[in-house]
């Protein structure tokens, strides 16, 4: 019996701990153009939303709020300006969820099988970009990988690893091989 207990505090930890190392990569991730969120506001059925897609400025419609500046915003940021705006005229003390549905696409191109945007995951690599795009064309380069990372002001590419961490709106291109 003490086993089985253990077991299970054991599995509890483990469950816990996955549950929170993926909110906190979450709780840095900056929205973007793209990106669809929902918006809870407890005992707010007008003011609750399943669904939001950021505009191409990054921006949504919100009511009593009117435009919404979500880019470049973590969740939370964003659940603290609705709250912030809610408060006082609206509701005395609005409790706000906001959690990301769909991270916006990035971008493969280049010498794979089937070029093109493709949904964002967490965790996602170089390796697991290549795989959703088809996979390598017979002329594609095995070492020479390029992205320009979407959260880079200068758009500047730089050259990467089959490990290498892919995020949303990055734009990756895969060179053709010369032998």
């Amino acid at each position: 019996m003490k086993v089985i207990t253990t077991i299970f505090i054991l599995l509890s930890w483990l469950l816990t701990a996955g549950t929170a190392q993926a909110q906190s990569g979450d709780s840095r991730y900056t929205l973007g153009s793209g990106d669809k969120i929902r918006i809870s506001v407890f005992g707010e059925q007008d003011l609750s939303f399943e669904q939001i897609q950021l505009n191409d400025a990054g921006t949504f419609s919100y009511p009593f709020l009117g435009s919404v500046q979500a880019k470049g915003k973590t969740a939370k940021e964003v659940e603290y300006l609705i709250v912030r705006g809610l408060r006082g005229d609206y509701l005395m003390d609005p409790k706000v969820s906001v959690s990301i549905l769909e991270y916006r696409e990035f971008y493969v191109n280049g010498e794979v099988r089937s070029p093109g945007g493709f949904p964002f995951q967490p965790g996602m690599t170089l390796r697991k970009a290549v795989a959703l795009a088809g996979g390598f064309s017979e002329r594609a380069s095995r070492s020479a990988f390029y992205i320009i990372q979407d959260q880079d002001p200068n758009r500047r590419s730089k050259k990467i690893t089959l490990d290498s961490r892919v995020m949303p709106g990055d734009i990756i291109t895969i060179e053709q091989s010369f032998f």
